[in-house]
């Protein structure tokens, strides 16, 4: 190891040698950026070391999304590195992403030099400015003594807390000037920021109370289970073995309870299951575990599970409240809250009424019997429903751990309902922004994290476009992420969308002159594959799969197929379209409108 990487607590070093060391000093193995005039003396610094290990994107945004996706997956931060303007304006949408999803990560941007600041200089802007709404927190350096303090303080406010997005803007002349580097412990001297962790436990009695007196109880978990921690799922799971009560998840929180558990209802939401939504509507006790009642969620909020007593735990103080009124709101890290529920639980009676939970249950296998994600299978077209379930059996198959990130749309939705996860930390996707282009460089970062894992990218053929070029970056970093693209020709989810509200008239949601995904994998020097019919997916997902090098799957799907059930738009939980409901007249009399809709 580099005699730099040793502990650079009080020592003079410059403001780049003080970047790369707080790095060290913060556990960062691997960093993910592109190089520009603002951020060269960072680069020299990272060239003259081994342990902090850099990985060349091909695009500022990739950087971000694979950031993003090497955080999910490891519960660690994830760090980026880009120039001044154009660098930094290109992490935007990243970051942005990262805010609404609740990623811990810190972006580091170059700056021009801070006589420059202010006089349109070239590759300027205002960084801070541009930032300050897509951040938790940002940063200008003005001053390299002020650098240490600042780089730890990053850390520390992008993982703790509610975790999120972090920009520290450093001038290129205070990466030139040298300083005193202090170590990690200067983080804490700031009192302003104190994140609360553990709940009232006044506050979980009370919840508690409500919840072993509650006839038609529903779990309802969100992201925050899985940003806890690994304990916070186990704690999760320990909840509802003790108490029986059923469990549904947002997109986010996939994983935090097994797909495969008794008590699992399938994700919830304008995409969710039928038992799923229709519990969540006839609740009388609701208790929201780290999830923010988003409108995909919710639905029509002034109809959203108008029965129920609504328990909100979350570390957000200003999620309590926000969207839905909540009945009990106890701020604080789910983990540390979910320890103090199940031992309270634990000491109290249990449930008061079985037979009424019992007869709970029996309602929801009536819902479940509907059988909400039925499709029609066919022998000549691959429908993409079961692209997704042979995908699963053959990640079963190859015995491999497996994780799967998304590009935006219809195959986003189909990977949700279909794929079943079990653990947390292994489906990574873009939830409150909805980015198209993330799923791609964040398998990269997935994989450079778990490079003996099987990582899959399940990509539609419009969004997996908007960041191909990340596969020069795989390519050059023997990371063999897998590209699972659905290819409909279309922009699946706007096409039905325009279908069911814009009488089909299809503006500029069909892709005419869409490349040959084969040959393009060739092109980057990647394994292509394609398959048309269901009889040759399993021996070419197989291929994919055993491949050790970056492969581009295109999967030809039926061009289309609707994702079903869906609430439409405005509507409530109650009020939704199912597969074999979706007649013209039903889908009119759903969304409110006049004349036909093809479905």
């Amino acid at each position: 190891m580099n005699a730099k990487a040793k502990s650079g607590d009080k020592r003079e070093m410059t403001g780049a040698e003080m970047v790369i060391q707080a790095f060290r000093d913060n556990g960062v193995e691997h960093i993910f950026g592109y190089p520009g005039g603002a951020v060269l003396p960072i680069y020299d610094e990272l060239f003259q070391q081994d342990d902090v290990k850099h990985i060349l994107v091909r695009h500022e945004q990739g950087a971000g999304h694979a950031a993003e996706g090497y955080a999910r997956s490891t519960g660690k931060p994830g760090v980026m590195l880009v120039t001044s303007g154009p660098g930094a304006t290109n992490a935007v949408t990243p970051l942005q992403d990262a805010l609404m999803d609740s990623i811990p990560l810190v972006c580091i941007t170059g700056q021009v030099p801070t006589t420059l600041i202010g006089s349109d200089a070239f590759q300027e802007c205002d960084t801070v400015g541009i930032t300050r709404p897509c951040t938790k927190h940002n940063w200008l350096v003005k001053s390299v003594e002020d650098l240490p303090r600042i780089l730890h303080e990053a850390f520390r406010v992008a993982t703790t807390g509610r975790p999120g997005p972090v920009v520290v803007d450093i001038p290129k002349d205070v990466q030139f000037a040298k300083g005193t580097y202090h170590g990690p412990e200067v983080a804490f001297q700031r009192t302003s920021y104190q994140p609360r962790m553990s709940g009232d436990e006044t506050l979980i009695k009370q919840a508690v109370a409500l919840l072993t007196s509650a006839k038609r109880p529903i779990i309802y978990s969100g992201g925050g289970v899985i940003n806890s921690g690994p304990e916070a799922s186990k704690l999760l799971r320990e909840l509802v073995e003790l108490s029986g009560f059923p469990i549904t998840s947002t997109l986010t929180g996939l994983g935090a309870y097994p797909a495969s558990g008794k008590n699992w209802l399938g994700m919830l939401g304008m995409h969710g299951t039928y038992e799923a939504n229709m519990a969540m509507h006839d609740c009388d006790v609701m208790l929201n575990i780290g999830a923010r009642f988003d409108d995909r969620i919710t639905g029509r909020v002034d109809k959203f599970a108008p029965k129920a007593k609504i328990i909100h735990i979350d570390i957000d103080p200003s999620s309590i409240n926000k969207i839905i009124r909540t009945d009990l709101g106890i701020i604080g890290d789910v983990a540390h809250v979910l320890e103090d529920l199940v031992r309270i639980w634990r000491a109290s009676g249990g449930v008061q009424d079985k037979p009424a939970l019992a007869e709970w249950w029996e309602q929801i296998d009536r819902w479940k019997a509907r059988n909400s994600l039925a499709y029609k299978a066919h022998d000549d077209v691959i429908m993409p429903q079961y692209a997704i379930q042979r995908l699963k059996e053959a990640s079963l198959r190859s015995g491999k751990e497996t994780f799967i990130t998304t590009e935006v749309g219809q195959h986003q939705m189909w990977a949700a309902q279909f794929f079943g996860f079990e653990e947390p930390n292994h489906w990574m996707t873009s939830g409150g922004l909805g980015t198209m282009g993330y799923g791609l460089p964040a398998a990269l970062g997935v994989q450079v994290a778990h490079p003996d894992a099987l990582v899959v990218d399940i990509a539609g053929d419009a969004s997996v476009l908007m960041t191909i070029q990340e596969m020069s970056a795989a390519v050059q970093h023997n990371a063999p992420i897998k590209i699972f693209i659905l290819n409909n020709q279309y922009m699946g989810m706007v096409r039905q969308w325009q279908q069911l509200l814009h009488g089909n008239r299809l503006s500029h949601s069909y892709t005419e002159a869409l490349p040959d995904f084969v040959k393009l994998a060739e092109a980057y020097g990647c394994v292509g594959i394609r398959a048309e019919k269901p009889e040759e997916l399993d021996d070419a997902l197989d291929a994919m799969i055993a491949s050790d090098k970056p492969v581009i799957f295109d999967c030809r799907v039926a061009n289309l197929a609707n994702c079903f059930p869906m609430i439409p738009s405005g509507k409530a939980h109650n009020e939704m379209l199912l597969p074999d409901e979706a007649t013209d007249e039903a889908v009119a009399n759903a969304i409110g409108t006049e004349g036909k809709a093809l479905v």
